[in-house]
């Protein structure tokens, strides 16, 4: 089948395109390179089921006619990292709603099969832990950046499933929680590689807060695989699904984690999140999905546990 892939010289898109094109696809990437990079799809350049175009999803006719001669668009393109989205949050928006309606606008034409990448922030503050797909957004105020974001991705996932429900677009949402893995930066705030970084260079490892927050770390292979299982099974367009790992740990237990994989002689120092986040950052104590739905929709589990994952991650900044 021909895969379209926004956002596709990113992090999680590179991934993606590399077990496409595995499992004898063809992939074309479509990436302005603002956050995405070359460098990350370097193992397919040159391969005869691959291409990468240089674009925006801004942009309506290079969109338009990519989507034309694609049968599953995986739409990953969106603005990433906590500090890029405080900092930039009118380009965030932009990128994230008009960007998306653009997808669904030009997958009306010819129906294709549209996989969209939402995110666990759209749960907000909501307490009520493990996250279920049907759970309410407990979202905070619009004077604060962060939930801009959340709204956003939100906004993005009423936009696809109204397009299902009244333009007959096969839709699936994937809600990612806090992928993880080789080639991700620690540039816009992404808390693993900035603490595998620190570690790595003998500099301080620095945790917002008290560090006894909580996430789950799902490795990328695992989001991966999810969302091509998603993309295949025509009975579950429609359906909100999340991605993730039931392995919680605070954030004090991942730096100490890491500290010991690298066998680093970092100090773990605690500052407060507002030296880093300015102009509007707010936390969540626990994010935490519940998989039951994914699971029984394509027998997903995840395979990568976190120690797996940040030795990978680990040896990959060592190879650089």
């Amino acid at each position: 089948m021909k895969y379209l892939i926004t956002g596709g010289a990113g992090f999680i898109g590179s991934h993606l395109c590399e077990y496409l094109i595995s499992r004898g696809h063809q992939v074309t990437a479509l990436d302005d390179l603002s956050t995405g990079s070359p460098g990350n799809i370097k193992s397919i350049q040159g391969h005869p089921s691959f291409q990468l175009v240089v674009g925006s999803v801004l942009d309506r006719s290079v969109l338009e006619s990519l989507v034309s001669k694609a049968d599953i668009i995986c739409h990953l393109a969106a603005a990433v990292g906590v500090k890029n989205i405080i900092e930039n949050p009118l380009q965030s928006l932009k990128i994230n709603v008009e960007g998306t309606l653009n997808v669904l606008e030009a997958a009306v034409a010819s129906g294709q099969r549209v996989v969209l990448t939402s995110t666990s922030e759209v749960y907000g503050k909501n307490e009520n832990v493990p996250f279920s797909e049907e759970n309410d957004m407990v979202l905070g105020p619009t004077t604060i950046r962060r939930w801009g974001y959340a709204c956003s991705k939100a906004l993005d996932e009423f936009l696809a499933l109204a397009y299902f429900s009244e333009k007959k677009v096969p839709v699936v949402i994937g809600r990612l929680f806090n992928t993880i893995g080789p080639r991700q930066t620690g540039r816009y705030g992404m808390v693993v590689p900035r603490f595998v970084g620190q570690a790595l260079a003998g500099e301080k490892i620095t945790v917002y807060g008290d560090g006894k927050q909580t996430r789950s770390f799902t490795y990328v292979s695992d989001a991966v695989e999810a969302l091509y299982l998603l993309s295949q099974k025509k009975s579950i367009f429609g359906g909100v699904f999340n991605i993730g790992t039931r392995e919680e740990i605070t954030i004090q237990e991942l730096a100490e984690r890491v500290k010991a994989l690298c066998r680093s002689n970092s100090r773990i120092v605690h500052l407060p999140p507002e030296e880093a986040y300015r102009n509007g950052f707010e936390d969540m104590r626990r994010r935490l999905p519940d998989l039951s739905r994914i699971k029984e929709a394509i027998g997903y589990s995840p395979k990568v546990n976190l120690d797996k994952a940040l030795k990978n991650i680990i040896a990959s900044f060592r190879s650089k």
